[in-house]
């Protein structure tokens, strides 16, 4: 899955040294939705030895915050109370559970998470966000999920895509600052060979905006991780909206990777703990519970591990 999602530029900058001030102003973009998830409530049980990796500076705040963009469904949605759901809210509830101290959850621009982290607003990042070699210059990932992206269009397909290929001189939208951007730029050679122009990506600020720009024609399709596709295919207009493209010679979807819960490259002790919390779910059976509740088994990791990324 990309799920799964997501670009170099932010960690670029800050692994050249970006200025403090630099980093307090691209926390902007943050909004009031938020959750606060009480370990008591996750039902289920603290795993003492995870728990024991904490580090002490979160165990004495009582409080681990987590940068979330809103929504990028099924990952990270709002329910009818503007109130953080989805799948890394429900995965946050149960890591609360096992390390016993309560997650917060905080609306935060995608392409702003890491600043917020280097200033001190969040502790982790859980948006969808993809490891990859770039950013762990600057980041470490729980690897928690692993899967590709999808091609999302039309319902009925009628500009008749059958592969990335077919996108070549066409525009498609990403969500700014993604990894599915750089992706798609990769193809320009092979357009090129075949007699045709580059892809032309419209790039916006939210993946519900490139889910509007394919709804109103400004967009041919609409490149994203397998989870948010397949969850938008299934349910957007009960199902009617948007159909996926399936390429035989990819079915897991193009360039799979893992997509991992960030935290900065120094944060061992609450890597391990976080890692140790993610394989307790695992063993219990909780996790895959989880995944079945949002249609995600395909995407499912066997183990729990931090930095896998190859790329």
């Amino acid at each position: 899955m990309k799920t799964t999602n997501r670009s170099t530029v932010p960690w670029q900058l800050a692994a050249a040294g970006i200025g403090v001030a630099l980093m307090l102003a691209g926390c902007s973009g943050s909004g009031s939705a938020g959750g606060t998830i009480d370990p008591a409530a996750a039902n289920v049980a603290v795993d003492k030895s995870a728990a024991a990796l904490v580090p002490a500076k979160y165990k004495s705040v009582g409080v681990i915050n987590v940068a979330s963009d809103m929504p990028n469904p099924p990952m990270e949605m709002l329910d009818a109370n503007q109130q953080p759901s989805g799948f890394d809210y429900d995965l946050s509830q149960q890591l609360s559970g096992k390390l016993g101290i309560k997650f917060n959850f905080q609306q935060q621009a995608f392409d702003a998470s890491v600043a917020s982290l280097q200033a001190g607003k969040n502790d982790v990042i859980m948006a969808g966000m993809n490891d990859t070699l770039e950013r762990q210059k600057v980041l470490s990932f729980v690897d928690y999920f692993h899967a590709g992206f999808m091609i999302l269009v039309p319902a009925g397909n009628p500009g008749n895509i059958k592969s990335v290929l077919d996108l070549c001189g066409q525009n498609v939208a990403v969500q700014k600052a993604t990894v599915q951007g750089e992706l798609l730029q990769s193809y320009a050679p092979k357009c090129v060979a075949n007699g045709a122009k580059p892809i032309n990506l419209v790039q916006l600020p939210a993946e519900v905006d490139a889910q509007t720009a394919v709804r109103s024609g400004k967009a041919v399709a609409d490149v994203v991780d397998a989870s948010v596709a397949t969850y938008a295919a299934q349910t957007a207009g009960n199902g009617k909206v948007f159909s996926l493209v399936k390429d035989a010679a990819n079915p897991s979807g193009y360039n799979p990777v893992y997509t991992g819960i960030g935290m900065l490259k120094g944060e061992t002790g609450l890597s391990k703990a976080v890692a140790a919390a993610l394989q307790s779910l695992i063993d219990d059976g909780s996790y895959a519970k989880l995944l079945k509740k949002y249609g995600l088994a395909d995407f499912a990791v066997e183990k729990a591990g931090i930095n896998r990324a190859t790329s």
